[in-house]
């Protein structure tokens, strides 16, 4: 159980262009009117989300922080939490009436999740527009994140991408976890998104809320210029280094 006295924190992850920053600005209008608010962004080395968030006026500006984690995104949000914690703990020094603050992970691949000792709940947000075989093609993420969002579901006409089909592989490869498929133009959706945000506010608020582990990331490999040294990064706390010799 985690400490329900403070705000929930809910991390938004995802591919790149799957409109992460976008889905934070919806949740900022829809939910402004009535909870206290915060967000922090996540980019390799820039701002760039949090001025979009800023400039879209959906929150006080000052409550909107970014975090430029200089390295993967995923690195900030699984391996290292550090950044991201101090700017959710200075949030929560300067504005009292925090309830929930949500954390964008900077673009990553299918199998980036947040550590659950940075997020209460988790996000992993698709689009239409990255192909109807995404879904099926799995990941921590996708399968096991809190909560999967398909997004932009209006252009998959456009995409030539079968709304349905991508939605029930999600479902299927989900097991039961819920999945929203989101439109703007879709106020069924967008409540349906709302609701969700809520329910779980109510269970942390009441104390029940269990923070779940979609798993870490499947270990990968960098090699050096050279070609001749491989790190192995497990995703789990630990970071092994393996040399080759060419």
């Amino acid at each position: 159980m985690r400490d329900s006295s403070r705000a929930l924190r809910l991390g938004v992850c995802g591919p790149v262009g799957t409109g992460k920053s976008s889905l934070i600005a919806l949740l900022c209008r829809e939910l402004a009117g009535g909870l206290g608010l915060g967000v922090v962004t996540n980019d390799i080395y820039t701002d760039e989300d949090a001025r979009f968030l800023r400039s879209a006026g959906v929150l006080d500006p000052d409550r909107i922080r970014a975090v430029e984690t200089g390295a993967c995104p995923h690195t900030a949000i699984r391996d290292d939490i550090t950044a991201n914690a101090l700017a959710v703990e200075e949030l929560e020094a300067e504005y009292g009436d925090l309830e929930l603050v949500m954390i964008e992970s900077g673009g990553d691949n299918l199998t980036a999740t947040f550590s659950p000792a940075l997020v209460d709940v988790q996000i992993f947000v698709l689009d239409v527009a990255g192909g109807g075989d995404v879904a099926r093609k799995g990941g921590p993420g996708i399968e096991r994140a809190d909560l999967l969002v398909v997004n932009k579901t209006d252009l998959a006409v456009h995409v030539g991408v079968d709304r349905e089909q991508m939605v029930a592989d999600a479902t299927a490869a989900r097991e039961g976890r819920p999945v929203v498929a989101l439109s703007r133009t879709d106020r069924a959706s967008i409540d349906a998104l709302v609701s969700w945000v809520r329910s779980q506010l109510s269970t942390h608020t009441a104390g029940t809320l269990v923070p779940q582990d979609p798993g870490p990331m499947a270990p990968h490999f960098h090699a050096d210029e050279t070609g001749g040294t491989l790190h192995v990064h497990d995703h789990d706390g630990l970071h092994v280094h393996e040399h080759a010799h060419r």
